[in-house]
């Protein structure tokens, strides 16, 4: 026969104590079903005083989903990756992006007529 150890024969772990018939009344709760634009149903459980929210994201696709069967939240709209340029051009007009331009040439070749070293 192996030797030693601390286990107790024919329990397992986490099991209560020995000879407790009954774990004790669960907490009350309550179901809830939440609908996805892709028809998914995701019935989660809630404390019976827990507030339920209007929204829960569908845990199979990520989508919103809402408790309205027949109207479910449409999916969320993605904007496009927009480039560094594309947010300039937003901030600035062609006019002023003309007067930085001009600038910065003036700036550059008022360095070189001086002598400086352009890296």
């Amino acid at each position: 026969m192996a030797g030693g150890g601390n286990a107790i024969r024919g329990s397992r772990v986490g099991a209560g104590p020995i000879g407790e018939v009954e774990r004790g009344d669960a907490a009350p709760r309550q179901t809830v079903t939440y609908f996805c634009s892709h028809d998914h149903r995701s019935v989660i459980t809630f404390s019976s005083q827990a507030v339920v929210p209007d929204s829960w994201d569908c845990p199979r696709c990520g989508l919103p989903a809402s408790l309205d069967c027949d109207n479910p939240p449409p999916a969320p709209r993605n904007e496009p990756y927009k480039t560094h340029l594309a947010y300039v051009k937003e901030r600035r007009s062609d006019a002023e992006a003309a007067d930085i331009l001009a600038e910065a040439l003036q700036t550059l070749r008022a360095r070189r007529k001086a002598g400086d070293v352009i890296l």
